[in-house]
């Protein structure tokens, strides 16, 4: 008999596209067709898809994350009733991990996509507290880069495999993002959270300092920092040359990474990267920080930076006058199935 693994997740592409959901939809895509597992996913119901035959939405109702992760946790013990094998997924897997493993006689797995202090400048204590938890009391830790194994060694005393994410890609359907934003120029993008850990600041710092003037840069997405952010450009004096695009649809991503001449991501702490992977894809070289993505990619697709302002400007101005073609080797979910599949088997053999 195959082992029987219960997954959970919180959202799935396109009702959340952040990084963590699009790894568990790409994932959970590759398993669920296969005769060697057999896999089942539990989600909020808010949004999980509708009529997908083994995925489960649980209503979770009203009030703060805590009191909706509680009642996930309930639902998802119960249905690990018949499971050998559970895998959760950062620190919100913990109480429905936690009580799935103490009900009944299976295998607990954690990945971590990243750590409270990736995210955060000062971590919330209770979510510290709880990855510890889960680092003292799962059977096995997933991480999903080397990055990521060592910071789980230095923060919790504890050690894990690594899993690395597949590279997920992106259609450009054509449109000339660069000409509809009136960009005669060359074209920096970032996209994602205006958050601490994504080091706009810097970025913003490092635009202002670059020797060469005729580049705008293009930055998507939106967060508690944004205002400040935006005053941050006319402090610097290059308000005429940042554009703040706000959120962009699933739809559209591939537009931008293609009109872009350079992605940029200047995080301060990136476990993988996703958005990197998604600009090679239609051949947009990269400037990035440290990165999981850029522990399995050639050098000279990936411009790495430190989080710094003049590190970042001078990548800029390599990145910018390198013409070589981009290659690189894709690491398909089909391949991270294949990993996580030996994995489980080792686990329910033992």
């Amino acid at each position: 008999m195959p082992p029987k693994v219960l997954l959970l997740g919180w959202g799935y592409p396109p009702n959340i596209t952040g990084g963590l959901d699009t790894a568990i939809a790409g994932l959970y895509e590759e398993l669920a067709p296969r005769d060697d597992i057999e896999v089942e996913l539990v989600l909020p119901a808010e949004f999980a898809p509708e009529d997908r035959p083994g995925i489960h939405g649980v209503p979770t109702g009203e009030g703060g994350i805590f009191t909706r992760v509680a009642r996930l946790a309930s639902a998802f013990s119960k249905r690990a009733s018949d499971a050998d094998i559970v895998h959760t997924n950062d620190w919100f897997g913990y109480e429905p991990g936690s009580r799935a493993s103490t009900a009944h006689d299976v295998e607990w797995i954690t990945t971590f996509h990243s750590l409270s202090v990736d995210r955060n400048v000062t971590p919330p204590e209770r979510e510290v507290r709880i990855e510890q938890r889960i680092a003292n009391r799962a059977d096995e830790l997933i991480a999903v880069s080397e990055f990521t194994r060592g910071r789980i060694q230095e923060e919790f005393d504890a050690d894990a495999r690594v899993i690395y994410n597949g590279f997920t890609s992106v259609e450009p359907t054509g449109r000339d993002l660069k000409a509809e934003l009136e960009i005669d120029d060359k074209m920096l993008f970032f996209v994602g959270r205006h958050t601490d850990q994504k080091g706009l600041s810097y970025l913003l710092y490092g635009f202002s300092k670059l020797q060469r003037k005729d580049a705008t840069l293009v930055i998507g997405g939106s967060g508690h920092l944004t205002d400040q952010l935006k005053r941050f450009t006319e402090l610097l004096g290059i308000e005429d040359r940042v554009r703040f695009v706000g959120f962009v649809p699933q739809e559209e991503l591939g537009d931008y990474y293609a009109s872009a001449d350079l992605f940029v991501s200047p995080s301060l702490s990136e476990p993988f990267g996703i958005t990197i992977v998604e600009s090679l894809s239609v051949g947009t070289r990269v400037v990035a920080s440290r990165s999981g993505a850029t522990e399995i990619l050639p050098d000279d697709c990936v411009i790495e930076v430190q989080p710094d302002s003049a590190s970042i400007a001078d990548g800029i101005e390599r990145a910018l006058a390198m013409t070589t073609p981009i290659e690189y080797e894709e690491r398909t979910w089909a391949q991270v199935a294949d990993e996580h599949v030996a994995l489980y088997r080792e686990l329910a053999g033992r």
